[in-house]
Protein backbone atom coordinates (compact mmCIF):
# COMPACT_ATOMS: atom_id res chain seq x y z
CA UNK A 1 0.00 0.00 0.00
CA UNK A 2 0.98 3.85 -0.70
CA UNK A 3 2.96 4.95 2.68
CA UNK A 4 4.39 1.60 3.78
CA UNK A 5 6.84 -0.97 2.98
CA UNK A 6 8.33 -4.06 4.47
CA UNK A 7 11.71 -4.53 6.68
CA UNK A 8 13.06 -7.71 8.14
CA UNK A 9 12.19 -8.15 11.80
CA UNK A 10 13.41 -10.58 14.29
CA UNK A 11 10.94 -11.26 16.79
CA UNK A 12 11.27 -12.10 20.85
CA UNK A 13 11.60 -14.72 22.54
CA UNK A 14 10.56 -16.98 19.75
CA UNK A 15 13.15 -17.31 17.33
CA UNK A 16 13.53 -17.12 13.34
CA UNK A 17 13.36 -13.75 10.65
CA UNK A 18 9.56 -12.28 9.33
CA UNK A 19 8.77 -9.05 8.05
CA UNK A 20 6.89 -5.93 9.32
CA UNK A 21 5.21 -3.38 7.53
CA UNK A 22 6.94 0.34 8.26
CA UNK A 23 5.24 3.52 7.59
CA UNK A 24 7.35 5.75 5.55
CA UNK A 25 9.51 8.92 6.36
CA UNK A 26 10.87 10.76 3.68
CA UNK A 27 11.77 14.59 3.64
CA UNK A 28 9.60 16.97 1.37
CA UNK A 29 11.55 20.35 0.65
CA UNK A 30 8.72 23.22 -0.38
CA UNK A 31 10.03 25.47 -3.38
CA UNK A 32 8.47 28.94 -4.53
CA UNK A 33 9.36 29.90 -7.54
CA UNK A 34 12.84 28.21 -6.79
CA UNK A 35 13.74 29.37 -3.53
CA UNK A 36 13.20 26.76 -0.63
CA UNK A 37 10.80 27.28 2.06
CA UNK A 38 9.96 24.26 3.98
CA UNK A 39 11.46 21.01 4.43
CA UNK A 40 9.02 18.97 6.41
CA UNK A 41 9.20 15.34 7.33
CA UNK A 42 6.15 13.39 5.70
CA UNK A 43 4.76 10.23 4.32
CA UNK A 44 4.79 10.26 0.64
CA UNK A 45 1.70 10.85 -1.11
CA UNK A 46 -0.98 14.01 -1.23
CA UNK A 47 1.96 15.96 -1.60
CA UNK A 48 0.20 18.68 -3.44
CA UNK A 49 -2.55 19.32 -0.67
CA UNK A 50 -0.32 18.87 1.96
CA UNK A 51 1.91 22.00 0.42
CA UNK A 52 -1.25 23.84 -0.10
CA UNK A 53 -2.44 23.42 3.43
CA UNK A 54 0.98 24.48 4.58
CA UNK A 55 1.22 27.39 2.83
CA UNK A 56 -1.86 28.46 3.56
CA UNK A 57 -1.93 28.11 7.32
CA UNK A 58 1.18 30.16 7.51
CA UNK A 59 -0.50 33.34 5.54
CA UNK A 60 1.82 32.44 2.66
CA UNK A 61 -1.20 32.20 0.52
CA UNK A 62 -4.77 33.38 0.51
CA UNK A 63 -6.15 31.21 -1.64
CA UNK A 64 -5.73 28.58 -4.28
CA UNK A 65 -6.16 31.58 -7.06
CA UNK A 66 -2.56 32.78 -5.29
CA UNK A 67 -0.77 29.73 -7.49
CA UNK A 68 -0.45 28.55 -10.89
CA UNK A 69 0.95 25.54 -10.59
CA UNK A 70 2.55 22.79 -8.18
CA UNK A 71 5.11 19.87 -9.20
CA UNK A 72 7.56 17.54 -8.35
CA UNK A 73 11.04 18.64 -9.33
CA UNK A 74 12.93 16.24 -11.18
CA UNK A 75 11.95 12.91 -13.17
CA UNK A 76 11.00 9.93 -11.82
CA UNK A 77 13.83 7.44 -13.18
CA UNK A 78 16.08 9.99 -10.85
CA UNK A 79 16.93 9.34 -7.38
CA UNK A 80 14.93 11.36 -4.68
CA UNK A 81 12.42 12.21 -7.61
CA UNK A 82 9.07 13.06 -5.36
CA UNK A 83 10.65 14.64 -2.54
CA UNK A 84 11.26 18.52 -3.96
CA UNK A 85 8.02 20.01 -5.00
CA UNK A 86 7.84 23.67 -6.91
CA UNK A 87 4.93 26.10 -6.35
CA UNK A 88 4.58 28.70 -9.13
CA UNK A 89 2.88 31.62 -8.12
CA UNK A 90 -0.22 32.81 -10.23
CA UNK A 91 0.54 35.05 -12.92
CA UNK A 92 -0.04 38.43 -11.76
CA UNK A 93 0.27 37.11 -8.37
CA UNK A 94 3.58 37.23 -7.19
CA UNK A 95 4.29 35.58 -3.44
CA UNK A 96 7.22 37.44 -1.47
CA UNK A 97 9.27 34.87 -0.74
CA UNK A 98 11.71 37.90 1.02
CA UNK A 99 9.36 38.51 3.25
CA UNK A 100 8.30 35.06 4.18
CA UNK A 101 12.09 33.98 4.59
CA UNK A 102 12.85 36.98 6.69
CA UNK A 103 13.84 35.70 10.41
CA UNK A 104 12.06 32.47 10.03
CA UNK A 105 12.92 28.84 9.84
CA UNK A 106 10.59 26.27 8.43
CA UNK A 107 12.68 23.15 9.04
CA UNK A 108 10.31 20.89 10.59
CA UNK A 109 9.91 17.56 11.63
CA UNK A 110 7.51 14.65 11.43
CA UNK A 111 6.74 15.28 15.49
CA UNK A 112 5.88 19.34 15.34
CA UNK A 113 4.96 21.60 12.65
CA UNK A 114 5.99 24.84 13.86
CA UNK A 115 9.48 24.15 14.84
CA UNK A 116 11.95 27.14 14.67
CA UNK A 117 9.50 29.89 14.36
CA UNK A 118 10.90 32.79 16.22
CA UNK A 119 7.31 33.60 17.89
CA UNK A 120 3.70 32.61 18.08
CA UNK A 121 2.60 36.45 17.78
CA UNK A 122 2.26 36.19 14.00
CA UNK A 123 0.12 32.95 13.56
CA UNK A 124 -2.18 34.34 16.30
CA UNK A 125 -2.50 37.60 15.16
CA UNK A 126 -4.04 35.51 11.41
CA UNK A 127 -6.36 33.30 13.51
CA UNK A 128 -9.68 36.03 13.53
CA UNK A 129 -12.15 34.63 16.03
CA UNK A 130 -14.66 32.15 15.05
CA UNK A 131 -18.30 33.03 15.33
CA UNK A 132 -20.12 30.16 13.57
CA UNK A 133 -23.37 28.71 14.76
CA UNK A 134 -22.49 25.11 14.15
CA UNK A 135 -23.68 22.21 16.47
CA UNK A 136 -22.94 19.01 17.16
CA UNK A 137 -24.18 15.87 18.86
CA UNK A 138 -21.88 14.00 21.45
CA UNK A 139 -22.94 11.20 19.13
CA UNK A 140 -22.35 12.81 16.06
CA UNK A 141 -18.57 13.14 17.20
CA UNK A 142 -17.89 9.86 18.56
CA UNK A 143 -19.55 8.43 14.98
CA UNK A 144 -16.87 10.70 13.06
CA UNK A 145 -13.51 9.46 15.38
CA UNK A 146 -14.84 6.34 14.64
CA UNK A 147 -14.65 6.88 10.53
CA UNK A 148 -11.54 8.34 11.20
CA UNK A 149 -10.46 4.92 12.73
CA UNK A 150 -12.30 3.41 9.47
CA UNK A 151 -10.06 5.30 7.37
CA UNK A 152 -6.68 4.73 8.90
CA UNK A 153 -5.73 1.66 6.83
CA UNK A 154 -2.32 2.08 6.80
CA UNK A 155 -2.13 2.32 10.51
CA UNK A 156 -3.74 -0.57 11.19
CA UNK A 157 -0.93 -2.21 9.35
CA UNK A 158 2.13 -0.44 10.75
CA UNK A 159 0.89 1.42 13.97
CA UNK A 160 3.16 4.51 12.67
CA UNK A 161 0.39 7.00 11.28
CA UNK A 162 -1.86 9.83 12.54
CA UNK A 163 -5.15 10.87 10.69
CA UNK A 164 -7.39 13.79 10.32
CA UNK A 165 -10.28 14.34 8.79
CA UNK A 166 -12.64 16.92 8.29
CA UNK A 167 -16.58 16.92 8.38
CA UNK A 168 -19.22 19.39 7.67
CA UNK A 169 -22.37 20.94 9.65
CA UNK A 170 -24.50 17.68 8.64
CA UNK A 171 -21.64 15.11 9.56
CA UNK A 172 -20.63 14.09 5.85
CA UNK A 173 -17.08 13.50 5.23
CA UNK A 174 -15.19 15.88 3.44
CA UNK A 175 -11.30 14.49 3.30
CA UNK A 176 -9.43 12.22 5.32
CA UNK A 177 -5.47 11.74 5.51
CA UNK A 178 -3.03 10.07 7.49
CA UNK A 179 0.59 10.99 7.59
CA UNK A 180 3.85 9.82 10.22
CA UNK A 181 3.34 13.49 11.38
CA UNK A 182 -0.11 14.70 12.78
CA UNK A 183 0.24 18.42 11.28
CA UNK A 184 0.95 16.64 8.03
CA UNK A 185 -2.15 15.25 8.14
CA UNK A 186 -4.65 18.07 8.28
CA UNK A 187 -2.12 20.45 6.19
CA UNK A 188 -3.16 17.63 3.65
CA UNK A 189 -7.27 17.70 4.78
CA UNK A 190 -6.98 21.50 4.64
CA UNK A 191 -5.06 21.63 1.60
CA UNK A 192 -8.18 19.50 -0.30
CA UNK A 193 -10.60 22.40 1.26
CA UNK A 194 -8.24 24.73 -0.34
CA UNK A 195 -7.89 22.62 -3.65
CA UNK A 196 -11.55 22.16 -3.93
CA UNK A 197 -12.17 25.69 -2.68
CA UNK A 198 -14.24 24.74 -0.16
CA UNK A 199 -12.77 26.68 2.83
CA UNK A 200 -15.25 27.55 5.22
CA UNK A 201 -17.69 24.34 4.46
CA UNK A 202 -15.72 22.25 7.15
CA UNK A 203 -17.22 22.54 10.73
CA UNK A 204 -15.38 19.61 12.04
CA UNK A 205 -11.81 18.45 12.30
CA UNK A 206 -11.01 15.69 13.78
CA UNK A 207 -7.24 13.91 14.35
CA UNK A 208 -5.63 11.05 16.08
CA UNK A 209 -3.60 11.68 19.12
CA UNK A 210 -3.30 14.64 20.87
CA UNK A 211 -4.13 18.10 19.96
CA UNK A 212 -1.59 20.53 20.06
CA UNK A 213 -1.13 24.29 19.12
CA UNK A 214 -0.06 23.85 15.64
CA UNK A 215 -3.57 21.45 15.28
CA UNK A 216 -5.89 24.61 16.36
CA UNK A 217 -3.67 27.29 14.70
CA UNK A 218 -4.75 25.42 11.39
CA UNK A 219 -8.30 24.66 12.25
CA UNK A 220 -8.51 28.62 12.93
CA UNK A 221 -6.97 29.07 9.49
CA UNK A 222 -9.51 27.26 7.92
CA UNK A 223 -11.81 28.48 9.34
CA UNK A 224 -13.27 25.48 11.05
CA UNK A 225 -14.97 25.84 14.61
CA UNK A 226 -14.97 22.63 16.25
CA UNK A 227 -11.77 20.31 16.65
CA UNK A 228 -11.79 17.19 18.24
CA UNK A 229 -8.99 14.37 19.80
CA UNK A 230 -9.01 10.98 20.62
CA UNK A 231 -6.23 12.12 23.18
CA UNK A 232 -5.28 14.81 25.27
CA UNK A 233 -4.96 18.61 24.29
CA UNK A 234 -2.01 20.82 25.48
CA UNK A 235 -2.32 24.01 27.34
CA UNK A 236 -1.76 26.60 24.43
CA UNK A 237 -4.07 24.42 22.13
CA UNK A 238 -6.60 25.05 24.60
CA UNK A 239 -5.81 28.71 25.40
CA UNK A 240 -5.34 29.71 21.69
CA UNK A 241 -9.02 27.47 21.11
CA UNK A 242 -10.88 29.97 23.44
CA UNK A 243 -9.25 32.80 22.14
CA UNK A 244 -10.56 32.53 18.31
CA UNK A 245 -14.02 30.89 19.37
CA UNK A 246 -13.33 27.08 18.65
CA UNK A 247 -14.28 24.48 20.27
CA UNK A 248 -11.94 22.03 21.48
CA UNK A 249 -12.75 18.32 22.45
CA UNK A 250 -10.53 15.89 23.93
CA UNK A 251 -10.76 12.25 24.99
CA UNK A 252 -13.26 11.26 22.69
CA UNK A 253 -13.53 7.63 23.87
CA UNK A 254 -17.34 6.18 23.75
CA UNK A 255 -19.39 6.83 26.12
CA UNK A 256 -17.66 10.30 27.01
CA UNK A 257 -15.50 13.00 26.22
CA UNK A 258 -14.23 16.21 27.06
CA UNK A 259 -14.76 19.90 26.27
CA UNK A 260 -12.29 22.17 26.86
CA UNK A 261 -13.71 25.46 25.21
CA UNK A 262 -16.89 26.90 23.93
CA UNK A 263 -19.23 24.01 24.91
CA UNK A 264 -22.46 25.79 23.53
CA UNK A 265 -21.58 23.37 20.05
CA UNK A 266 -22.13 20.04 21.83
CA UNK A 267 -25.62 19.34 22.48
Amino acid sequence: MKGVVERPVERRPEKGGATDSIAVEEPLEIRIDGETIAVTMRTPGDDSRLALGFLFAEGIIASRDDVGSIAHCGRPDEEGYGNVLEVKSAPGVPIDVERILAGRNFTVTSACGVCGRKSIDDLLARCLPIASDARFTVAQIERSMERLRQDQRNFALTGGLHAAATFDEEGALIASYEDIGRHNAVDKTVGTLLFERKIGAAALLVVSGRSSFEIVQKAAAARIPVVASVSAPSSLAIDVAKSVGITLIGFVRSPSLNVYTHPRRIV
